[in-house]
């Protein structure tokens, strides 16, 4: 696999990184990450914060969106929760471009429970190009 723009900016994502999360791909405008659901991560009713599943999906939004090589950032999200994830579970988003006019895109990202596939998340991501690449 081709190193991108992408996997420069994941390997300098602590945050990212520090939950365990890993880069599989980022190209083309799409992007796989993946990480495992961990104790610290589980909120009062024993799932997983919803917060932890919203940054997946925005690391693979980012991923996906730094793929072509321009720095990109969000402009805005939105995300529907529609299963919880356990500790236990591991989670992969799939990122995909959607639309890229001028310095905007808008990319869709699916979060699921790997190994049954389930759908835990659909999340929206809108970009901006802040530069051209170096």
């Amino acid at each position: 696999m081709a190193r991108t723009a992408a996997h420069e900016m994941f390997d300098r994502d602590a945050a990212s990184r520090g939950l365990g999360m890993e880069l599989i791909a980022a190209a083309d405008g799409a992007a796989e990450v993946r990480m495992p659901v961990t104790p610290a991560m589980v909120n009062g009713h024993d799932i997983a914060h919803g917060g932890f599943v919203f940054l997946l999906a925005d690391t693979a939004f980012a991923c996906a969106c730094n793929s072509h090589g321009p720095v990109t950032v969000a402009a805005g999200a939105d995300i529907a929760f529609l299963r919880p994830a356990r500790t236990g579970d591991v989670l992969v988003a799939r990122a995909g471009e959607r639309a890229r006019q001028g310095r905007t895109g808008l990319y869709d990202v699916t979060v699921t429970r790997e190994g049954t596939g389930e759908v835990v998340a659909e999340f929206r991501g809108r970009s901006h190009v802040v530069r051209a690449p170096r």
